[in-house]
C-alpha cells in the first residue's frame, strides 16, 4: 500500500485541496501524488486546525518560507505574539512556528491556530519541559510518557507539523559534548534531550518508541519535521561525525516512517562556510532519500549578528540552487534577543529573496516571469508595474511616496538612464 493509501487524513487533504494546489504550483495532480508516495514532497495540513490552508513542501513546488515565533521567560506579551503572527503572514511566510517556552503555551498554541490559516509548527519537547523547570525540576525528571502525551495533545488540536528531534542518539550526543566541538549543542531541544540521556543514561524516547509517535501522527496528518539536535552551531563544526550520524538515522527514520503512512521532512544544516553548503545539502538529501529538506540558513558566516538574516539568505540561495525545499527565516535579532515585528518582518523578506535568487536560478518558470515582467516595466518606467513584480510591493510604495508623483526615480531624475534613449528626448 502506499503512503497515500495509508493515510486516510492525507487522501482526504488531497480530494479537497489537490486540484487547486496542483493549479497554484502548476504541475500536473499526478505528479504531485506521485511525490507524496515517494516522500519527496509533503502536504501540510492537519484536518484538526479547521481554518488551514494546505501547502505542498518539496521541489518543483515552490520553495516555502518558515517564521519562528514564540514567547520567552524575558519577553512574554500574548498581544505582542499577536502582532508578530499579523506580520508574518502579511509578509508572505508560508507557515509559522510556535516556539513559546514562557506563559500559557496551551492558550498561545489555540490562539496561534485560531487566527492563522497558515501551517502551524510546533516543538513539542518544549511544553513537555516548561512544566518540569516551572516547578524547579531538571529536565532528567521528564517522564516520556508526558512527552507523548503532550504530542498527542498538540495533534489533536490541530498543529500542521512537529519537530521531533528522533535521531539524536546516546552517541551522537556524547560525540557533540565531547568531540571537540566548538559549540557542543545548540538546538535547544537537542540539548534538553541530550541531557536527558546523559543523565538517565538511557536512549533518545523518540527514537526507541519511534512507532508510536508514527501512530499519532498518521491519525491527525501531522508532518513530522525531524529535527536536527546537532547542527553545527559554528562553521567550524559543520560536517561532524555528530552532525552526519544524526543525518543517517533520520534517513533511515524518514524510510520507516513513509512505509507507515507518516509523512517526514528533514531538518538542517545550521551554520556552514559558504564553499560547504552545496557538498551538505547533496549529502543530506542523498542520506535521507530526497525527503524535503528544511533548512535554518545555512548561515554562512559566524559574526554577522545584527544581520544573520543576510547570512543566512546568502546560504539560503545557494542551498535552494542545491535541493533545498523549506527556508525557515532568520531575523536581526537571531542570537541576541526575541524578534520583535519589524524583525519578523525582515526576517521573511531576506528568506523570500533568497528563495528567488535560488528559483531563477534553477529556471523556475514561476520566478523568471516575476523577473521578467519586473525588467518589463522597469523600461516602461511603469510604476505600478515595478510595485505588482516586487516581492514586497508595500516597501516599493513607501520608498516612492515623496516621489510619486514623478515619472523617473529620486536617484537619477533628468539623467534617468532610460529616458536618455527615448526619442522624445
Amino acid at each position: 500500500m502506499s503512503l497515500l493509501e495509508k493515510n486516510a487524513a492525507l487522501r482526504s487533504l488531497v480530494e479537497q485541496y489537490g486540484a487547486s494546489l496542483a493549479q497554484a504550483e502548476g504541475l500536473p495532480l499526478d505528479s504531485i501524488c506521485e511525490a507524496l508516495n515517494a516522500g519527496t514532497m509533503v502536504l501540510l495540513g492537519n484536518p484538526a486546525h479547521a481554518n488551514v490552508r494546505p501547502i505542498l513542501v518539496g521541489q518543483p513546488a515552490s520553495i516555502k518560507i518558515n517564521a519562528n515565533l514564540g514567547t520567552s521567560p524575558l519577553c512574554n506579551c500574548p498581544t505582542t505574539e499577536a502582532k508578530k503572527l499579523q506580520a508574518a503572514i502579511e509578509s508572505g511566510a508560508h507557515t509559522v512556528m510556535d516556539l513559546s517556552i514562557a506563559g500559557d503555551l496551551d492558550a498561545l498554541r489555540q490562539n496561534m491556530l485560531r487566527q492563522c490559516p497558515l501551517p502551524v509548527g510546533t516543538v513539542p519537547m518544549y511544553s513537555a519541559a516548561q512544566v518540569l523547570l516551572d516547578a524547579d525540576k531538571p529536565i532528567e525528571e521528564l517522564n516520556p510518557d508526558a512527552l507523548f502525551d503532550e504530542i498527542a495533545k498538540q495533534a489533536r488540536q490541530g498543529v500542521d507539523f512537529m519537530t521531533v528531534h528522533c535521531g539524536l542518539t546516546q552517541r551522537g550526543a556524547a560525540w557533540a559534548a565531547e568531540g571537540g566541538r566548538v559549540l557542543g549543542i545548540v538546538s535547544r531541544g537537542g540539548a534538553l534531550l541530550a541531557r536527558w540521556m546523559r543523565e538517565n543514561n538511557k536512549e533518545n524516547p523518540l527514537l526507541e518508541q519511534f512507532d508510536r509517535l508514527l501512530d499519532i501522527a498518521r491519525e491527525y496528518n501531522v508532518t513530522l519535521s525531524l529535527g536536527d539536535g546537532l547542527r553545527p552551531g559554528a562553521g567550524v563544526d559543520a560536517g561532524d561525525a555528530a552532525q552526519w550520524e544524526e543525518v543517517i538515522t533520520l534517513g533511515r527514520l524518514a524510510q520507516h516512517a513513509l512505509a507507515a503512512g507518516v509523512q517526514c521532512m528533514i531538518e538542517g544544516p545550521g551554520h556552514v562556510a559558504l564553499n560547504q553548503v552545496e557538498a551538505q545539502i547533496k549529502g543530506i538529501k542523498k542520506l535521507t532519500h530526497g525527503a524535503p529538506l528544511y533548512v535554518l540558513g545555512p548561515l554562512t558566516v559566524d559574526t554577522a549578528a545584527g544581520y544573520d538574516h543576510i547570512a543566512g539568505a546568502i546560504g539560503g540561495a545557494l542551498g535552494v540552487v542545491a535541493g533545498v525545499d523549506f527556508l525557515c527565516y532568520l531575523t536581526p535579532a537571531e542570537h541576541l534577543t526575541l524578534p520583535d515585528e519589524a524583525d519578523v518582518r525582515a526576517g521573511v523578506m531576506a528568506s523570500r529573496v533568497a528563495a528567488q535568487a535560488g528559483e531563477v536560478a534553477l529556471g523556475t518558470q514561476r520566478a523568471l516571469a516575476r523577473e521578467a515582467a519586473m525588467n518589463k516595466a522597469r523600461m516602461a518606467l511603469d510604476w505600478e508595474g515595478m510595485k505588482q513584480a516586487a516581492l514586497d510591493p508595500a516597501m516599493v510604495e513607501k520608498r516612492r511616496e515623496a516621489h510619486k508623483k514623478e515619472d523617473v526615480c529620486a536617484m537619477c531624475g533628468k539623467f534617468c538612464a532610460v529616458k536618455m534613449l527615448r526619442k522624445e528626448n
